[in-house]
């Protein structure tokens, strides 16, 4: 697995999240202190948790890029205003760059558990934990219900992200073409989901 993807997956995904969570901070009227934490749990909490489940010391406490890109995200959204807008949650840059961060995050997470010799239930898991992790842990200290239980569609691509590049492996066909078509795809399947409200079938 070339790391270069790994690397640009995790990088797409932590400046996606880092402005997503700072659309949400600033929905809040979080003070500058809450507005960091929240940018920071939603970019880097998943990957955190991922790595923990992996095993392995977490990847943004060992390197310092993430911390720059979430601190260069959050300068340049405050600097641009891109964060005083009504109604975030339908603004298209917010659902554009949670939708970016999903799907990356879900292969990141995908690859390092193939890398790990998971199975596919492990792959999917880690796809769906990396992908929604530091969302989950910023949604549960704001006193909101997630947004991965609200929103059936929002879930479920980071899990069939995980699907696919499971067999994609087991193909032996991990390249770098097929998982950019994996990630458009993805992108493309949450945001005509979201705009179309595809939802799944409710007890």
């Amino acid at each position: 697995m070339p790391t270069e993807i790994l690397l640009a997956a995790e990088s797409i995904g932590t400046i996606s999240f880092a402005l997503s969570g700072l659309f949400i901070a600033t929905k809040e009227r979080l003070d500058l202190l809450g507005l960091f934490i929240i940018s920071f749990l939603t970019a880097l909490g998943g990957g955190v948790i991922r790595d923990l489940i992996i095993d392995r010391a977490p990847y943004s406490f060992t390197h310092f890029l993430p911390t720059l890109l979430v601190i260069g995200v959050i300068s340049i959204g405050l600097g641009l205003r891109m964060h005083r807008k009504d109604t975030i949650e339908k603004h298209y840059l917010f659902i554009l760059s949670d939708t970016l961060g999903l799907v990356s995050f879900a292969i990141a997470g995908g690859l390092l558990g193939i890398e790990a010799g998971f199975h596919i239930i492990g792959v999917m898991f880690l796809s769906l934990i990396t992908a929604v992790g530091g969302g989950v842990v910023r949604d549960m200290l704001l006193n909101e219900v997630p947004l991965l239980l609200k929103s059936d569609f929002y879930g479920s691509i980071a899990l069939l992200a995980g699907c696919v590049l499971y067999f994609l492996g087991l193909a032996d066909m991990l390249s770098s073409a097929a998982i950019l078509t994996l990630f458009v795809g993805g992108v493309v399947l949450r945001l005509v989901a979201f705009y179309r409200d595809w939802h799944l079938p409710k007890l």
